[in-house]
This record gives C-alpha cells, sequence and structure tokens, in this order.
C-alpha cells in the first residue's frame, strides 16, 4: 500500500540539511529587519531561561513574533561530559491558526544563519554608506556565516581573519576568496590583526570567544568611523572584547539591552570598571524602527552586540518550515500530540 501523501496539517521534522538548502541569507536578513521593525518586548519574546545541572544544562529562548502563523521555542542542550559539548538545537514551532504543534526543525543552521543576519541587518543601519573592508576574529561557521551576510547588504572590498589555528584561517581566507572574489588577508597573530584592523578596516566582527575567556579585541584596535559586532560572548562567564572597546562606543546596539548589559561576561567587566553603559545602549528594534537615526550619525564608534534571541530563531524557522514543505524536504511524522 502506498504511503499516503502528508498535508501541511501534519507534524514534520526539517533536518539541519534541508534548512540550509532552502534558506538564502538574503531572505533572512529581510525577515530579521522586518522582526525588528516592530515592537519587541518582554512579552511577546522574554528573556531566554538558563538551566545548569551537574553536568548538563540548556537554553530556553521563546518568542511569538507578533502577527506571524508560528511561534515557539529553542532548546539547546549540553553536557560537560568529555568537555563542554552542545546537544544540538531544536526548535518547536506552533501553528497559531490552526492550533497545533507544527513542527521540530534542527536550529544548527538556524542558529548560525539567524545570528549572521541579524548582525547584518544592524551592520546595514549602523555602518556608514559604501563598500566593507572587513576584519574578522574568528573562522568557525559563525565567522563564515557573517562573511556571507555582510555580502548581502554591502560589497564587499577586503577581508582580513585571524584565528588561532593557521590551518583553518587559511581555509577561511581561501573560501572567501572563492566565494567573493575578494582579497583576504591572513594575520599570523592577533596583534598583528589588531594593527591591520587599526589600519584598514571600517567593519570589525568578533565572531570567536577567546581560549581562557581573555578579550581578543581592544580599544585601540579601532579606527575611527569602525563599526563593530560582537558575538561571542552570550554569559556571564564569556568574554571577547575588551572593556576599553566598550568604553570607546558612542552607540552601542543589543538585540536584548537587558540580557546583553546584565548578562554577558563583556559588560559585565565593563560595569566593573566604572563604565556607564545603559546610557548608550539600545534595542535593535530602536535602530530598526528609526528611532536613532540621528544618534547614528553623531556617533563615531558604532557597535553591535547580539546574544541570541528566540524571535530570531520562530522567525527564519517559519521560513524554513515553510519553504521545505513546499519543496519536499520537511518530514511528516507519524505521531500525534493530545491537545
Amino acid at each position: 500500500m502506498a504511503a499516503a501523501a502528508h498535508t501541511l496539517r501534519d507534524m514534520h521534522f526539517v533536518s539541519n540539511d534541508a534548512a540550509a538548502s532552502v534558506l538564502t541569507m538574503e531572505e533572512a536578513v529581510r525577515a530579521i529587519q522586518a522582526a525588528y521593525s516592530g515592537p519587541v518586548d518582554g512579552r511577546n519574546t522574554p528573556r531566554r531561561t538558563l538551566v545548569d545541572g551537574d553536568g548538563a544544562g540548556f537554553r530556553v529562548l521563546p518568542s511569538a513574533p507578533p502577527g506571524a502563523r508560528y511561534f515557539g521555542a529553542k532548546i539547546i542542550g549540553a553536557t560537560t561530559h568529555s568537555g563542554f559539548r552542545a546537544c544540538g538545537y531544536a526548535i518547536m514551532l506552533f501553528d497559531r491558526d490552526e492550533s497545533r504543534i507544527a513542527a521540530i526543525v534542527d536550529g544548527k543552521f538556524i542558529t548560525a544563519c539567524r545570528t549572521a543576519a541579524t548582525s547584518a541587518a544592524a551592520l546595514d543601519r549602523l555602518a556608514s554608506p559604501g563598500p566593507v573592508r572587513l576584519g574578522v576574529l574568528g573562522s568557525g561557521n559563525e565567522a563564515s556565516a557573517h562573511v556571507r551576510a555582510f555580502a548581502a547588504v554591502r560589497e564587499l572590498e577586503e577581508v582580513i581573519v585571524f584565528s588561532p589555528t593557521p590551518e583553518r584561517r587559511a581555509a577561511f581566507a581561501q573560501a572567501v576568496t572563492d566565494d567573493f572574489g575578494v582579497s583576504c588577508r591572513v594575520a599570523d597573530t592577533i596583534e598583528a590583526a589588531g594593527e591591520q584592523f587599526r589600519e584598514t578596516c571600517n567593519v570589525v566582527v568578533a565572531a570567536a570567544r577567546s581560549r581562557g575567556e581573555q578579550p581578543i579585541l581592544f580599544g585601540d584596535n579601532l579606527r575611527p568611523g569602525v563599526t563593530v559586532v560582537s558575538i561571542g560572548s552570550t554569559v556571564a562567564s564569556q568574554r571577547e572584547i575588551d572593556v576599553s572597546v566598550v568604553a570607546s562606543a558612542d552607540l552601542i546596539v543589543c538585540d536584548d539591552v537587558g540580557e546583553v548589559v546584565d548578562e554577558t561576561g563583556d559588560m559585565i567587566a565593563a560595569a566593573e570598571a566604572g563604565l556607564s553603559i545603559r546610557d548608550k545602549s539600545f534595542a535593535l528594534h530602536e535602530l530598526m524602527s528609526g528611532a536613532l537615526d540621528d544618534r547614528v550619525q553623531r556617533a563615531e564608534i558604532r557597535m553591535f552586540k547580539s546574544v541570541g534571541s528566540g524571535l530570531q530563531d520562530v522567525v527564519i524557522a517559519g521560513i524554513v518550515l515553510d519553504k521545505a514543505i513546499e519543496a519536499g524536504l520537511a518530514t511528516a511524522l507519524p505521531v500525534a500530540f493530545a491537545a
């Protein structure tokens, strides 16, 4: 007997490979721009929940985007067996229109894509017009995704990269040249990277925490007019940018001001050093709405600092689900949850 064709009312699973095959960075950036153009607050996107158990823990990032069909949450599990190891990223989507569980979506690719798309959405409003001369700290998935995302909103003129492993940074540089047709210089040390950033770069992205949780980007690495994007310090124990970077920034835009200022190691260190942060920190939805246009124009050094948000996960996962179903790449699950 032939298997029954699935319908939109079926509960689906969307794999990581399927998500990567149906989603483009351009549409991810547009979706994030639209999502943050309206109000974002603790009612529709509350703060993440962090659970730290004995050798295991997880984060829950919920959101019910206003007016959207799908709402839900991403759950990230991790264990400390044989060192810290993520167990997976699962995004549960509920269907507002049909009052049911719609899908479980693998969130690994989506996490990297939505993080970079959010940074690009902010960059497009923060950075001065014109081509980007980009400095990158890191050579992993997040760093690569950020180059793709920035290329979706600005012309890339040149890229400079540093990461601790010579083979990985060389491979990263070659991939950038192959994919975007631009020169990508490799810095051999973090000190050399800082000097080259200062000389050349009008955008710098820190996309990798340092070994030993010591800052890897400093205020004297930044030239006037630069826009800094920092995504690597998302909880209190993590460090990425030095206090001097926070002090140098005239304007700090955050996907969630409270979480960034109160819960990230970089900002906690800055507050402990006596810096006043709140009066120059603003929410991403304020930037997208145009409310910060005057401040952006006056700021010489601008920064976007992100911890990630359930809004980003749910909005992008909803697009992935619809496109995967249309492409026949979503798996209808032979299960049903009791209502």
